[in-house]
């Protein structure tokens, strides 16, 4: 079991909050990035682990990254697959908007699907819409699904969608039913997490987006629950055969939670940057930093708040 190393994994997630937090509201994303990136990979290297990077952050903008394949940690240890994004939600972090996190997931080997760098459609919920609701199905139905399940009117099911010109129809279809729609210009994980803790009052994440998230919330929505469904969605031939060379022959499967993150022992760790439902942003104080992290265990379906408070700047 992976649980031993925990408090290992949540110090990388929080020492990328810290050093990217410190660029809040500069405007200056790629910078952000950098700072969350080094951090977080200094962390990782210091770790008794043979890890492996299978999903990386920062190839569709040129960021600098934890790329795919990259080795990291002191080799002393487990054999890992981990994925990772420094800093979901740079230009959050950049313009000082709400749903900036560090995020990563850890698993045996094998235990998290190797997603190519493009985008798929994506549902979320919670717990309690598990296995009652289908990507395919009409958003109408879905929507009616929801408020049952709920018990609560249409009017008055939330739905979280990334701000883009392709949602035009879908956000056009929810609005038609009355339901609320909560739009966000970035923070796909974060939006996700919110959708399956219970009382946070958003119901389901709807839309297109990128697959590597799509993983990294699946490992999520395995310990707490919950449920992601996914499609891939190619945009040309180059992106098909990328996906062919990575085992993925079945363009329109529908890609389920177990699908996504197959293992059976799974971490995940995210500690809050700026303000989101789930966690709180990093507080600077006088000679200290405050974080905010949740850890969630697949193995033992355990779903952890942590609160640190450490010396700013920290003992290096």
């Amino acid at each position: 079991m992976l649980n031993y190393l925990i408090s290992q994994f949540v110090r990388a997630t929080e020492a990328a909050a810290i050093e990217s937090a410190r660029s809040i509201g500069k405007g200056d994303a790629h910078y952000a990035d950098k700072l969350a990136t080094e951090a977080l990979r200094k962390i990782l290297n210091s770790i008794d682990i043979d890890a492996r990077i299978v999903i990386g952050e920062g190839e569709r903008d040129e960021a600098p990254m934890l790329y795919i394949g990259e080795e990291l940690g002191t080799k002393n240890g487990p054999r890992v697959d981990i994925a990772v994004d420094p800093l979901e939600g740079t230009n959050l972090c950049a313009a000082g908007l709400d749903g900036a996190i560090a995020v990563m997931a850890i698993s045996e080997q094998g235990g998290l699907l190797h997603a190519p760098d493009m985008y798929m459609q994506k549902l979320v919920v919670g717990p309690k819409l598990k296995g009652k609701v289908s990507i395919n199905a009409p958003t109408q139905e879905t929507l009616k699904i929801i408020a049952k399940t709920y018990k609560i009117p249409v009017d008055q099911v939330t739905v979280v969608v990334l701000d883009r010109p392709r949602h035009a129809d879908l956000i056009k279809e929810i609005r038609e039913t009355g339901a609320r729609i909560k739009l966000i210009t970035d923070g796909d994980v974060s939006a996700g997490l919110d959708a399956a803790f219970p009382d946070n009052n958003i119901h389901a994440v709807m839309g297109i987006g990128a697959a590597p998230e799509g993983v990294i919330k699946a490992a999520a929505m395995k310990a707490m629950g919950g449920e992601i469904q996914a499609i891939f969605k190619p945009k040309d031939k180059e992106q098909v055969e990328r996906m062919q060379k990575m085992g993925i022959t079945d363009i329109e499967k529908v890609y389920f939670t177990d699908d996504l993150a197959p293992g059976d022992d799974i971490l995940f760790v995210a500690t809050g940057i700026t303000h989101s439902v789930s966690m709180p942003a990093v507080e600077f104080q006088k000679g200290a930093v405050k974080t905010y992290s949740v850890i969630m265990d697949s193995k033992t379906q355990t779903i952890r708040f942590l609160q640190s408070i450490r010396k700013d700047p920290p003992l290096r």
